[in-house]
């Protein structure tokens, strides 16, 4: 009696043991498929042109009176907004700043009095913001004709002068986004096409950042993140998507 108990319950761990092993053997083969994916990444770009321009013109006079030199800026003053409203530059683009002047004879370390010196030194600048970035690129080319009439300008302290921006990003920024995302996914098709598999489910997708540079400038390492040009009318703008599927 005792020989067939041990004989039965030999065989119902045994058989235990089996369908143990059965199901263990089928979770780790269903867990290795599902573990199974392709990471690739989609991107799109677009050329735009720039929709708003930024130009700074500075105007600078030297004098040893002070009132003198104010009622000099004050005519060079006249003469670039006349310029500029008579080229169609809408009164209401035209910002002026406040006069900034030195006094070289209060400066420390500046002897004034050295040769012919002034020792007033006064500028000021002038911000021109319009949407028509033709005609502020054209306009910007005539200030030749400011010095044909005496206005002395200079370097902007601002670097270049005219800038362009583009302002407009968030108004394609889906379509180019569904773009990438499909980009991403043709990538993905074909890796498994080379390989006899199926793409599966999306499993997750990051968006890189919107890069924005001039069209002449370089896009290598754009998704890294964001870059800006502001010398050209024209820019590039790029994003990248990185997408994992799996593979069936």
């Amino acid at each position: 009696m005792k020989t067939t108990n041990i004989w039965i319950i030999s065989i119902a761990l045994i058989l235990s043991f089996a369908i143990n092993a059965l199901f263990i053997g089928r979770s780790l083969q269903r867990f290795k498929a599902e573990d199974r994916s392709v990471s690739v990444k989609g991107f799109s770009e677009r050329e735009v042109k720039a929709d708003l321009a930024v130009w700074i013109i500075q105007t600078r006079m030297a004098n040893n009176d002070l009132l003198d030199g104010s009622k000099a800026m004050e005519a060079a003053r006249s003469k670039v907004v006349a310029f500029l409203l008579q080229n169609q530059i809408k009164e209401e683009e035209i910002i002026v700043e406040g006069i900034n002047v030195m006094d070289k004879k209060a400066q420390q370390y500046d002897n004034y009095q050295q040769g012919n010196a002034f020792r007033y030194l006064i500028t000021q600048n002038f911000q021109i913001r319009s949407n028509n970035v033709d005609l502020i690129q054209k306009v910007s080319r005539m200030t030749g004709e400011l010095l044909q009439v005496g206005v002395f300008l200079t370097t902007s302290e601002y670097g270049n002068p005219l800038q362009f921006y583009f302002t407009k990003l968030n108004d394609i920024k889906p379509e180019m986004i569904t773009e990438a995302t499909k980009n991403a996914r043709q990538a993905a098709e074909q890796f498994a096409s080379e390989n006899n598999s199926e793409i599966g489910r999306l499993k997750k997708a990051t968006q890189g950042l919107f890069t924005i540079v001039d069209r002449t400038a370089s896009l290598s390492g754009g998704e890294g993140g964001y870059a800006s040009g502001t010398n050209d009318l024209f820019k590039k703008i790029r994003v990248v998507i990185s997408a994992e599927y799996s593979i069936d």
